[in-house]
């Protein structure tokens, strides 16, 4: 028998127990919700979308009437696609077409060896190694630069409206001058180095350049953060062993598509990851740290393309089965364009839909629900679905 006392310690002691049992339980989960957290690029890719991320969805690949097919006589037209309309650019005009291939607008130019690059509904127009540019759209020319005394080497534009412009200089290795949406200059910098690309960033805020320097008699590419605020350099980053040609900026560093190889760079300037190509670069594309490159090697009739999720993570390798074309990057998605076929594979390597298409197509432009083929001398419509 039990006394009254010993019945109160009893059920003392069994409260106690129970409080500890549940200390322990949210502490353990609190342990495993923490681990989850800080793994999270190891498993969540895998779990997201599950369901789906392993259905194909098979496109029809037929080819739209209409307005379609864009005839164009220039065999080497640029095309791009911005806030929901493509602009091409033959040797002589510039076309504005809306999404259906209607043509909206058609106004002539006078550059030779012109460039065509676009963001934000604008098209910026250069003549890479001349002395002109100009910012417009289908409904104006919003401005135009003349340089007398320099030559461009190449100008890049974003979607805020801001453009930068790399030209020669008689005493440094080149120049670099940034302007607003109206035209007015906000940024100006006297370049020791030759800036090879260069990649906006921050809203527009500041930029990422890349160029190129010799270390231990190799060619290799630095990149360098800027901030238009401030007339120092955030930091540069150790050589990449690439002679690179583009640089695309991202919330936490940069991506640098090189000749034989590519690479990360992160937020401090430090090498966070490289891969070198085992063949023949054929094209690559980047967008917010999502990169994919496509290489072609021939004699081993091998043929890949290199998928990274961000900075940090090794290259996932997809083999294909024919050559491969070209590639971009749309909404967290790779699109390929192989000897006969489009393919979209997501970041986990799950490809996710597929279109025939003919084997006379050297590129494409993705839009929100069509893709637009490049032939020798015509551009093509299909309704693509991913």
């Amino acid at each position: 028998m039990y006394d009254a006392d010993d019945i109160v310690d009893l059920k003392n002691r069994k409260r106690r127990r129970k409080r500890l049992r549940r200390f322990i339980l949210i502490l353990l989960a609190a342990a495993i919700g923490t681990g989850l957290y800080f793994t999270r690029d190891m498993w969540y890719n895998k779990l997201r979308g599950i369901g789906e991320q392993y259905r194909t969805i098979v496109n029809s690949g037929e080819l739209a009437e209409g307005n379609f097919p864009i005839e164009v006589s220039a065999a080497d037209y640029q095309l791009e696609f911005t806030d929901r309309k493509m602009i091409l650019l033959s040797d002589t005009y510039t076309y504005f077409y809306d999404s259906e291939g209607k043509l909206l607008k058609r106004r002539q130019h006078t550059y030779t060896n012109s460039v065509l690059r676009s963001a934000g509904g604008r098209a910026l127009l250069y003549e890479n190694g001349g002395n002109d540019l100009s910012i417009e759209d289908e409904d104006e020319v919003f401005y135009t630069k003349t340089y007398a005394k320099k030559l461009i080497l190449f100008a890049r534009i974003s979607e805020q409206g801001f453009t930068a412009v790399v030209t020669t200089s008689d005493n440094y290795c080149c120049e670099l001058e940034v302007y607003d949406k109206r035209g007015k200059v906000i940024y100006g910098r006297q370049c020791i180095e030759m800036v090879s690309d260069l990649s906006f960033i921050n809203n527009s805020k500041g930029c990422v350049l890349s160029f190129i320097s010799a270390e231990n008699g190799q060619l290799v590419t630095n990149v360098q953060e800027i901030s238009f605020s401030e007339n120092v350099e955030h930091w540069t980053s150790p050589g990449l062993n690439t002679l690179g040609l583009d640089v695309y900026g991202y919330g936490k560093g940069a991506f640098v598509l090189g000749t034989d190889a590519c690479g990360y760079v992160d937020s401090n300037g430090q090498i966070s990851s490289y891969y070198s190509y085992d063949g023949d670069l054929v094209a690559g594309a980047s967008e917010d740290g999502n990169s994919a490159v496509i290489v072609n090697n021939d004699d081993r009739r091998k043929y890949i393309v290199a998928l990274f999720k961000g900075g940090n993570t090794e290259a996932l390798i997809i083999d294909l089965e024919e050559p491969s074309i070209d590639v971009t990057i749309y909404e967290d998605l790779a699109y390929v364009m192989c000897q006969g076929k489009i393919k979209a594979y997501d970041f986990s390597g799950g490809l996710r839909s597929v279109a025939d298409v003919s084997d006379s197509y050297t590129g494409f432009v993705r839009s929100d629900d069509h893709i637009f083929l490049k032939g020798y001398n015509k551009i093509d419509r299909i309704d693509y679905e991913s």
